[in-house]
């Protein structure tokens, strides 16, 4: 269906130069829009991401900076506890000190971290230091403040020992909110690892700052380790997909970032710690973003486009109207038929309109042109028509001039006054002007005079009937159309039949036309003379003639009949021919029902 449906919209536009030009306007009106619009799109959405992608970066960078300025400031708080002469004296040769050295060197230490505990703020909610070489751990935090004896080395000081790193950032405890951040106490002598400072922090302390992001719901804030994995993030969702923590790995130094499939990763380094602040940002953000941009383009766009197209469909239609026409006015033209009134000269004065005022010019001079050699033509036919109707058939006048002398002494004067007054309305009838049509109603009465002579001759014999549409007698017929095909049905039919003889004349309206119809109980025809019949009826189809067409013999035959009546009438009209041996045979004539006054 949509094939067929296709075929015919593509025959359409081909046979169409209306239906070209529109497409094409439309299409120069159309394409360059569309390419403006999604290219002023894509600009816009490039430019936003652009944008984004710049101020997240700089953004990264300045955070970078506070953030790193808080770290440092934590690790100042373990610098004040780490370079403090207490701990110093309290590491120092422990084998002259006494019990009571021993508790005062204690009661040091936690004046020492009471005061960097209460002056380090609220987000600073413990503090620990671990001696090696006597196991002891000192603690304070919101809830208590003691010293103990370990078995064993705290597990983050294994940690220590076992990466060698100086410091590291603790996140195992049982609280996801806080995390501890652990430096060696080494010997400035030779670097021996004598302990461990812990502050234990709330990552809320960095809430503010990771808030000069502006992260939402749908964009993530955090902060990972070096090897990627994530230590904080305000946000519900802070886990990294495995090729972005891969290729956070792998990045240098920010501020910098990087494009996934689904999103866009910024980071940069937190100095001292060599941490990693990111921000994750869906890649479905940027191009959201830019929407409300491109959708006013795209409503701009798809505006200007249907004004396009309104304004292209009516340029279009303006310039091909004078194309069309001129086609419609050469459809228009007839001119072999005068009744139908040539196109009116276009009033233009462009190159349409000379040549639809050449157009007419022409169609006037050809139509003249035809009527003139018709004229012509016309002369030679009628003349050969005048020949023929000036004698009538001999062998029928013959006959008839026997039968008035037989009715004069066999029957009463008025019957054979009947008789010649028949042949002379026939004489009559056919030495008038022969160049005119005649009403079938003035045919009929020619023919019915000639059926009179034929039932005088034939009297008992001949059963003649005629059924007649009384709508149908001012149509018209070019003259002596009928009674020379009753006469054909006696020469070629009934003669040679011994039965009694039947012609039926019936005439009715068919449409448009009028259908008349003669029919006999003759002799017929075989096949093959019908067939040459049927075959010289059609070889004259224009209504030109010839000769031979014209002429049949000394009268006036079917064929000339037939060729009169496609010259008046045109090749839609004239006479079919249907006939069985030992049957008879049906004579069709087919005339316009229309009456333009013709001869009586």
């Amino acid at each position: 269906m949509l094939k067929h449906l296709f075929r015919r919209c593509i025959h359409s536009v081909r046979r169409s130069i209306r239906s070209k030009l529109i497409i094409t306007m439309v299409l120069l009106a159309v394409l360059p829009i569309i390419a403006i619009t999604a290219l002023a799109a894509e600009n816009s959405r490039a430019s936003m991401e652009s944008e984004v992608i710049n101020t997240n970066l700089s953004n990264l960078k300045w955070t970078g900076i506070y953030l790193g300025e808080q770290f440092s400031q934590l690790n100042n708080l373990i610098y004040t506890i780490q370079v403090s002469p207490v701990l110093t004296e309290y590491l120092g040769d422990r084998e002259q000190d006494d019990l009571s050295s021993r508790l005062d060197e204690q009661r040091k230490i936690f004046e020492i971290l009471n005061s960097v505990y209460y002056s380090a703020g609220n987000h600073v909610v413990g503090i620990g230091l671990y001696v090696h070489e006597t196991s002891t751990l000192f603690m304070i935090d919101s809830m208590e403040n003691n010293v103990r004896t370990l078995a064993a080395p705290p597990v983050v000081y294994g940690d220590l020992v076992r990466q060698n790193k100086d410091f590291i950032i603790d996140t195992t405890g049982d609280d996801p909110e806080k995390f501890r951040l652990i430096r060696s106490i080494n010997r400035f002598e030779n670097q021996e690892r004598l302990g461990a400072i812990t502050l234990e922090i709330r990552w809320s302390a960095f809430n503010q700052t990771l808030e000069l992001l502006g992260g939402t719901e749908k964009q993530r804030v955090l902060i990972a380790g070096n090897d990627g994995k994530v230590l904080y993030s305000p946000s519900i969702e802070s886990a990294l997909s495995k090729e972005a923590v891969e290729r956070l790995t792998a990045a240098g130094p920010g501020p910098g970032y990087f494009r996934t499939p689904q999103e866009y990763v910024f980071y940069n380094t937190v100095d001292p710690l060599g941490l990693r602040l990111v921000k994750i940002i869906p890649k479905r953000e940027i191009d959201q973003t830019a929407i409300a941009t491109m959708t006013y383009g795209l409503l701009v766009g798809t505006v200007s486009a249907a004004l396009s197209v309104l304004l292209a469909v009516f340029l279009a239609w303006r310039t091909a109207r004078p194309i069309v026409k001129l086609v419609q006015s050469l459809q228009g033209i007839d001119l072999i038929d005068e009744r139908k009134v040539l196109p009116a000269r276009s009033g233009r004065t462009d190159e349409i309109g000379l040549l639809e005022n050449n157009l007419h010019d022409m169609a006037i001079r050809i139509r003249s042109h035809i009527q003139y050699e018709y004229k012509i033509n016309l002369e030679k036919r009628t003349a050969e028509l005048k020949a023929l109707q000036s004698q009538i058939n001999p062998h029928f006048l013959q006959n008839t001039l026997q039968l008035i002398g037989g009715m004069i002494f066999a029957h009463k004067p008025a019957d054979s006054y009947e008789v010649i007054r028949s042949l002379s309305e026939m004489f009559r009838y056919i030495v008038r002007e022969p160049d005119h049509l005649a009403s079938l109603q003035a045919e009929l009465k020619h023919l019915q005079h000639y059926m009179h002579i034929q039932q005088k001759r034939f009297q008992g014999r001949l059963q003649y009937t005629l059924d007649v549409e009384e709508e149908t007698l001012q149509s018209e017929l070019p003259k002596l159309s009928l009674q020379p095909i009753a006469e054909n049905a006696f020469a070629h039919g009934l003669e040679s039949r011994p039965e009694n003889w039947k012609l039926n004349v019936s005439i009715k309206r068919s449409g448009t036309g009028v259908l008349i119809r003669i029919s006999d109980n003759g002799a017929g025809m075989e096949p093959d003379r019908l067939a040459k019949l049927r075959s010289k009826l059609a070889s004259d189809a224009d209504g030109s003639g010839t000769g031979g067409i014209w002429m049949s013999g000394k009268s006036i035959g079917l064929i000339n009949v037939a060729a009169r009546i496609r010259m008046h009438f045109g090749p839609a009209y004239g006479i079919s021919i249907n006939s069985e041996p030992g049957k008879g045979t049906d004579v069709c004539i087919c005339v316009p029902n229309e009456s333009r006054g013709a001869a009586e």
